[in-house]
């Protein structure tokens, strides 16, 4: 089986694993940009803990005029739990500016313009598309990515500073009208069974086509 077969053949497995998979960060539909911050507060994070913090913050503060207009001093209040919290409201608030000033404060639909934004990389901006758009324009690497498709011999590298690199080899293997599903899935695989420090291939629903299975 080679790398297109193995990469289809885990879409098709973890989709059935995974049939509702999205992202866990708390957010309303009404009010998109809201995800945007939980994108931003989940650097360094768990979904968990940025959850609670948005439970009280987005009672508060919905569209990015809101964020745009607010006091730092209240934002921190509700940051104030997180790591790196002066960081990241700072980036909040640049961010929501930006996105009034630059864009009229209507959420790009490009991983090109959306990187433009103050705190966006390309990773958030893959998520953003995916989950407020439904585009899959390209395929999120975050560390779950990275060992996982490193673990099933998708890709070369374990290290996320190759992350770039590792976008660049997926999108060789992976169908592109997959993207979305491969990246939810694999990053709830990741978070669940193909943990880092000890994977759990006795209840992998891959261990017969990865490589690596049982192998730790």
């Amino acid at each position: 089986m080679d790398k297109k077969q193995r990469a289809k053949k885990v879409v098709e497995i973890l989709e059935k694993e995974y049939p509702n998979a999205k992202t866990e960060l708390i957010w309303n539909k009404k009010y998109p940009y809201q995800l945007i911050v939980a994108v931003m507060l989940s650097a360094q994070a768990t979904d968990v803990g940025v959850n609670k913090i948005t439970n009280e913050l987005f009672k508060k503060y919905k569209t990015p005029q809101d964020f745009a207009e607010s006091d730092y001093e209240d934002l921190i209040k509700h940051t104030k739990s997180i790591n790196y919290y002066k960081t990241k409201t700072d980036r909040i608030i640049n961010n929501s500016k930006a996105l009034m000033t630059d864009f009229k404060g209507k959420i790009p639909k490009t991983i090109k313009d959306l990187v433009k934004l103050p705190g966006i990389g390309r990773k958030s901006a893959n998520v953003i598309l995916q989950e407020i758009y439904g585009i899959g324009e390209s395929i999120v690497v975050d560390t779950h990515m990275t060992r996982v498709t490193n673990r099933l011999r998708l890709q070369p590298y374990d290290n996320q500073k190759n992350a770039e690199k590792i976008e660049e080899e997926l999108q060789k293997v992976v169908p592109k009208d997959k993207y979305t599903e491969f990246s939810r899935t694999i990053v709830l695989h990741g978070r669940y069974v193909c943990k880092a420090r000890k994977p759990e291939c006795v209840n992998c629903a891959l261990n017969k086509i990865c490589p690596s299975a049982f192998t730790f």
